[in-house]
């Protein structure tokens, strides 16, 4: 049974009063209103723990933890930390030498390579992605792997981009009918609708550009978009293409996994799913296995 402590609350009245003066003599019930009405779209800090610096602080690796793709850079580290990655450990740093990174802060060993088919069943306390989950072809067979190895209790730790404030930003978000869909194909990699939109449709990357309003979406023609994801999508041979499946916001996000959780087809619920600050791309999210 996971041994993690609780987790700051989504809302916290004292933060808000801390952070604005304008908000400073707010009762709470004030506080939430002004929240739900306009905070939250300002990107008003509600819990300190929407920051992925404090986020991470409050992962505990006392006792078993995996980190799902580590890559160039493991955010967790220590000795009882397992990575799980598509590359071996040398290939990674191979392959970080070949985009010009340093390959220093690669993990000397991945654990498990590949899927999670190696890891043992209910051998961790905490499960952690960073910027990992919304790549996955099979959102639900992602989450129920990711179930299997969580003991009871556990916790699946997140950072999800915010589709509204990167290069997602002009694609709808995702909906659980095609989360279901995708599920039923027992998918493996890309639709190619899903590599068209990548290609198509791809806005800037600075979030706080995007809160301001200012976004800039791709010049390139549909035809030449088309052509180079049609290409792209047809040659991979089951080699991975690198592009977002999924896209959410927190709000959708947690509706999709309460519903995948209502529904029956998973037993992970959502614990904490933290809101976006402005000036950011990317929000902390805490799902827990049912006991």
């Amino acid at each position: 049974m996971s041994r993690s402590p609780p987790l700051p609350a989504e809302f916290e009245p004292d933060v808000l009063r801390r952070l604005y003066i304008d908000l400073a003599d707010f009762s709470d019930d004030a506080l939430k209103a002004h929240y739900e009405q306009w905070g939250r779209a300002e990107g008003r800090v509600a819990s300190e723990a929407v920051y992925r610096e404090r986020f991470l602080d409050l992962i505990v690796t006392d006792g078993p933890a995996l980190e799902v793709g580590p890559y160039f850079n493991p955010l967790l580290r220590g000795g009882n930390v397992r990575y799980l990655d598509m590359y071996a450990a040398e290939a990674l740093r191979q392959r970080a030498l070949w985009e010009g990174h340093d390959a220093a802060g690669c993990p000397e060993e991945i654990h498990f390579v590949g899927g999670f088919e190696a890891c043992p069943e209910d051998a961790f306390e905490v499960v952690f992605s960073s910027h990992a989950i919304e790549h996955q072809p099979d959102l639900v067979g992602h989450l129920k792997q990711v179930e299997r190895v969580l003991q009871p209790g556990g916790r699946y730790m997140m950072i999800v981009p915010d589709s509204r404030y990167c290069f997602d930003r002009t694609l709808p978000l995702s909906r659980i009918s095609e989360v279901i869909q995708a599920h039923e194909e027992k998918r493996q990699s890309h639709a190619l609708a899903t590599v068209i939109d990548h290609y198509m449709f791809s806005d800037h990357n600075d979030p706080v550009e995007h809160w301001r309003g200012n976004h800039s979406p791709s010049v390139r023609t549909g035809e030449e978009c088309i052509r180079a994801a049609r290409l792209a999508s047809h040659s991979a041979d089951g080699v991975y293409i690198d592009a977002h499946a999924w896209r959410f916001c927190p709000t959708s996000f947690r509706e999709i996994v309460a519903t995948l959780n209502e529904t029956g087809l998973l037993n992970l619920t959502p614990l904490r799913i933290y809101d976006t600050p402005f000036g950011r791309f990317e929000f902390m999210a805490a799902l827990q296995k049912c006991g």
